[in-house]
This record gives C-alpha cells, structure tokens and sequence, in this order.
C-alpha cells in the first residue's frame, strides 16, 4: 500500500539539498540546569531507513528524541524534521509525525476501539477515512474480536502494538520511538519489530531509541550516544569495522572474572568485560595472543576450556566506545 497523507497539503517544508533527509541536527543541546542532557550532537537520518539509537538508561536518548518532537525547546543549536525547524514550527513538525513514547501511552480504562477513535480525532480523521485506518490498526495489531476490551486487560505484546497502531493512524512521513520494546518478552518484541521493517519499506522513516543490542543489529543506521554525546554513528558493519586494528576473543574457562582482572592488566590488552560465562578480551594485533591468554591463566592455575577469536558484536563496539569517551573525558578533566 502507497503512504499516504490524512492531510494532502502536507508537504516538505526542506531546502532542496536537505531533501532526503527526514531528521537533520546542528549542534543539538538541551542544558537542564547545571546538568547537560544532550552535549552538541550531529547527525541526518535519510527518509524511509530505521535510524536506531542507541545508549544506555540516562545516556540523552528521550531527551533527544522529545526535542525532534517539538516537545522541548533546545538550549543551543538547531534540528528540521521534514525540514521543518524544531523550535519555530513544532506545529508544522507534529503534524509531520508519529510518537510512541516509552511508558504506555494510551487510555487504559478506554477500550480499544475508543483509543482509536480518540487519536483520530486528534489527527483529524474522520467518516469513512477514520473507519479505513481504525479496521487496518485493528489487523495490524492482531486485535480483531478484541475492539471493546480496555487497554488495561491486553497484553504486553497487543497493547504496544496499539500504540504503534495510534501512533501511526493518521500515517505521518516520520514515526519516533522511544523505547517501544521495554519491558516486552521477546517473542513480542520480534513481532514488533516486523510491523517496523513494514513501514519502513512502505517509506517510513523511523527514529527509534533501544538499548538492546539485537535490536540496533536491525537499524539501517546506528548513532550511540553516551552522557549526552554522540560518540560514533554508521551502519552496524561500519561501525563493527571500527575494531579491526583490535583482535578479540572469547574466553571460557573456569575463574572467568579472575581471568579478567589478570589479562586487563597486560600491555597488549585494549578491553575486557564478561559475557555470561565467559569474557571477551580484546588483544592488539600480535601475534600468538591465545598461547599468550592461556599461559598467563595456567600460570595462575586457571584452566581455559576454550580461547577463540570472534566477529566483535554491537556490544564490543560499544564497550570500547565508552572505554574510550570515559578516558577522553577523564583526560580532558585532568583526573
């Protein structure tokens, strides 16, 4: 099915050059106080990819994210969603997007067919339009025979997906999520990542902020951001491929966080963290690096089951990332 807008007259309000770009920000900042949420971020989020981003609980992401949304006005630099400025058209931008917020943003005690109707009133849908997009909500969200529950007595799973379904009624260019998986078994959150490749591929754009790793896997582009900062941005091979000057291991064996702490140590050690029951180290590239592992741990009567070179993962990527802004900023404050 072709998008389409509830309203025609929508139309892009960019400069031809910023034309495929859905989310473009400049310097991006949002200062509560003394506490800077947001630190001076860039990024461009072409239209119709699933822009991922990722941190971790307090790192900026929601923050950001309400900004775009016209939600909250910046403290210094800019942003246009659609082309539109953040701060001087929120109207504009509202009427250009869809929202789903981290907690439950429904009316629990309404049914689901009232919450349907409720947001498309808001959106301005109306007779037979109103009818069309509430019966497509419905399927998409599997909730046939269920339009007079409350939202309370669904399921994780069902009322996420009517939150996505309410937050795309009106079918804006641009959808923002923040957070729509918290909390949902995976199962669930499979299922709903399915409805975001669909509207992806319907041209969509998507913004949505995770802090699960599996999740960015899925994202055309990834920004990670850590205290407020930007601190890397690409697709998951570009950023994975970050990391080749460093050769990584898992290790099994049996004293694993004692294991750690002994190879952390070393000269030729970048990065250690533990990894259910084993631990990844990652190695400058030197040769004979396990023979190495296994003769310090030997050493120190630890037995290595196994020691095996790996493709570093999302999480190894952001490991260092962090290990290298914490010693930035560490350098940078004198400590």
């Amino acid at each position: 099915m072709k998008l389409q807008f509830a309203n025609k007259d929508l139309q892009s309000g960019g400069r031809e050059a910023d034309r495929n770009y859905a989310v473009i920000a400049d310097q991006l900042t949002k200062i509560f106080g003394n506490f800077v949420a947001v630190n001076h971020i860039n990024f461009k989020v072409k239209r119709g990819e699933v822009f991922g981003f990722l941190g971790p609980n307090g790192a900026g992401k929601s923050t950001t994210i309400r900004m775009l949304c016209g939600l909250l006005v910046p403290t210094e630099g800019t942003a246009k969603v659609d082309g539109f400025d953040i701060a001087g058209q929120s109207d504009d931008v509202k009427a250009r997007i869809g929202y789903m917020s981290q907690r439950f943003s429904l009316y629990e005690d309404l049914t689901v067919e009232q919450n349907i109707d409720f947001y498309g009133g808001i959106y301005g849908l109306e007779g037979r339009r109103l009818a069309e997009r509430k019966r497509w909500v419905i399927e998409m969200a599997g909730l046939s025979g269920k339009e007079q529950m409350p939202a309370h007595a669904l399921s994780g799973g069902w009322r996420q997906r009517l939150a996505l379904g309410c937050s795309v009624l009106h079918e804006p260019p641009i959808l923002f999520l923040d957070e729509p998986t918290g909390g949902v078994d995976p199962v669930s959150r499979r299922s709903f990542w399915d409805l975001i490749y669909d509207l992806s591929n319907r041209g969509v754009t998507v913004f949505v902020t995770t802090h699960y790793m599996d999740e960015a896997e899925h994202c055309n582009t990834i920004g990670l951001i850590y205290n407020g900062r930007l601190i890397a941005a690409g697709s998951p091979t570009e950023l994975k491929q970050n990391l080749n000057r460093y050769s990584i291991y898992e290790v099994h064996c049996t004293q694993p966080v004692d294991a750690m702490e002994l190879l952390k140590i070393q000269p030729w050690t970048a990065e250690t963290s533990i990894f259910g029951s084993a631990f990844h180290v990652s190695t400058l590239n030197e040769p004979d690096t396990p023979k190495k592992i296994d003769q310090i741990l030997a050493r120190n009567r630890i037995a290595a089951r196994k020691i095996e070179k790996i493709i570093p993962s999302l999480e190894d990527v952001f490991i260092h990332m962090i290990a290298e802004e914490d010693a930035r900023k560490t350098g940078d404050t004198g400590v």
